[in-house]
């Protein structure tokens, strides 16, 4: 299998490895404290030598920050913190000169309170934007926003209240008006035609809400129930989709990738509506349920299971665990002490997994979310829930490129605090490390780059007896198991020969640990092939 071949079946967004940046916190590049564009761009040879194959942008968009980009005040403008429409273009084509792809993030959902559509609409109940938006003269329902208050906002000026999903300077388009889907395409069209490669959705599925406005059921019965909710959800947001694949369709090699939020566990018969009935909806679709699973081989090999019954023939998966709203991974465990080992575990699984890995920036060393205290906090969520919950800003903390001053990311202080262990853990200090966390990343990503099999095999669990999940990849003639020890307790795997053992997490193993089967020792993981089709480089690249 030559890696000809594989460039010539390569498919981006089902086969490639994709990045997601924050920007704000990357790099910054004029030492203002905020990472931008341009520090992007001057860190794309760190990008290029990790091996993936796209990045993802959180939002660009000029916007008043409320929401740190997830405000849209201007779908067309860069705002000023991260440069430029040139640093973009810039960007842009660096990318593809490099055979990278390029995703923006898109948010149809809402718009800033200071975008003109809604300063039109709110100007006067008969303005000509007024239906862009959800208005009515008196709350129709008990719906209330992602962050626990009423949906309802009242608007002094006319009288009447609007419905946001998020928070109140974040009014909801009313995609039912066939002029909002129009105009929200054209903004599609603006950036395809520039040359993006894609869009992640941001929470695609609450666009359309209920048209006889019904009341929500409460949270409890959520919970408990999976009872449908009226805020969100719908078929229509389907249909839309459907009509949004249809505009990305007509250009060569694009696709768009769908936020599917829901509450813990995860819905993955959700997500997997969202591809539509006949895969023309969304590409692929972010499915949570790992991310929320109880750490186990059990709860792992029970929720893969169900993502695949559930999910549609021929449809593609996805697979993250880190991201900009969430906990990263590493802090994510109840139990500290073997953090690092579980995150290497999922690692190794993410990446010999049937559908596309999402790495989050800095997961690949081992970034941890940082504590800030009250005072540091920017998200508005925390402030607003503190002490109880402290918002998604610990997980969006600069970069960690060396042990100087503000960790290399700028010369002056950063937008948010660093991790007080940006000494240690770092991108210098585990460039040169053969056995660093980041090189663990570089060597795994590089095995599924050279192997059809863990781009496109087929997929079968096998089990997860003695917290070992074991699953098969096989493509044609060739087969290859993956063993990933989920305990803390070294395992016998008797059924499987030392001889075909193609990959390891952990460092090489004396001859001693060898002898006739396998042990793994705690939370290590291997792949076991059948075939010298399959190809193996644990050289760190240099």
């Amino acid at each position: 299998m030559t890696k000809a071949k594989l460039k010539d079946d390569f498919v981006w967004w089902k086969h490639g490895v994709i990045y997601h940046i924050y920007p704000r916190s990357f790099y910054d590049s004029n030492n203002d404290g905020i990472g931008d564009l341009q520090g992007i761009i001057q860190k794309f040879d760190y990008l290029e030598q990790l091996g993936i194959d796209a990045v993802w942008l959180s939002p660009i968009y000029k916007s008043p920050q409320l929401d740190y980009g997830y405000d849209v005040s201007d779908y067309r403008e860069i705002d000023s913190d991260y440069g430029t429409m040139d640093d973009f273009k810039e960007l842009l084509d660096l990318c593809h000169s490099k055979g990278i792809k390029l995703i923006m993030d898109m948010i149809l959902n809402h718009t800033s309170d200071q975008h003109a559509w809604f300063l039109d609409s709110k100007s006067a109940r008969n303005s000509e934007k007024r239906d862009f938006y959800i208005w009515k003269k008196k709350k129709p329902n008990n719906w209330k926003s992602a962050f626990g208050r009423s949906g309802w906002k009242y608007d002094d000026n006319t009288q009447e209240y609007y419905y946001h999903s998020f928070f109140a300077e974040q009014p909801d388009l009313n995609w039912r008006n066939p002029k909002v889907r129009k105009a929200m395409f054209n903004e599609i069209n603006f950036w395809l035609d520039m040359g993006v490669d894609g869009f992640r959705l941001d929470v695609i599925n609450y666009i359309v809400k209920d048209k006889k406005f019904r009341d929500d059921p409460g949270l409890l019965k959520q919970l408990l129930s999976g009872t449908k909710l009226y805020s969100r959800n719908r078929d229509k947001s389907i249909k839309i989709v459907t009509k949004l694949r249809n505009l990305i369709d007509k250009y060569d090699g694009r696709a768009i990738i769908g936020e599917i939020y829901v509450l813990p566990p995860g819905d993955s018969g959700m997500v997997s509506k969202f591809l539509g009935n006949k895969l023309d909806a969304l590409n692929l679709a972010f499915d949570f349920s790992l991310v929320f699973s109880p750490w186990s081989a059990r709860n792992y090999y029970n929720k893969i299971e169900k993502q695949y019954r559930l999910l549609k023939k021929g449809a593609w998966a996805t697979i993250l665990f880190s991201n900009h709203d969430l906990k990263r991974a590493y802090s994510r465990f109840w139990f500290k002490r073997n953090s690092l080992a579980k995150v290497k575990i999922q690692a190794a699984l993410a990446f010999t997994f049937k559908g596309t890995p999402f790495i989050y920036y800095g997961e690949e060393i081992g970034m941890a979310d940082t504590k800030l205290s009250k005072n540091e906090i920017k998200d508005k969520l925390g402030k607003r829930f503190w002490p109880f919950y402290k918002g998604r800003d610990g997980a969006r903390t600069p970069m960690q490129w060396d042990d100087s001053i503000y960790a290399g990311f700028s010369l002056n202080k950063p937008w948010l605090p660093l991790n007080s262990n940006f000494q240690e853990v770092n991108i210098e200090s585990q460039l040169h490390k053969k056995d660093s966390h980041l090189n663990y990343y570089r060597s795994l990503i590089q095995l599924r780059k050279n192997n059809r099999i863990l781009q496109t095999g087929d997929f079968e669990l096998v089990s997860h007896a003695n917290n070992v999940l074991v699953f098969k990849r096989l493509f044609d003639n060739e087969s290859l198991f993956v063993v990933l020890n989920f305990g803390r307790l070294p395992k016998i795997c008797s059924r499987y020969s030392t001889k075909n053992i193609a990959y390891l997490t952990h460092q090489k193993k004396s001859k001693e640990e060898f002898i006739d089967r396998v042990k793994l020792r705690p939370f290590e993981g291997l792949i076991l092939y059948n075939s010298p089709g399959f190809k193996t480089d644990n050289q760190v690249i240099s």
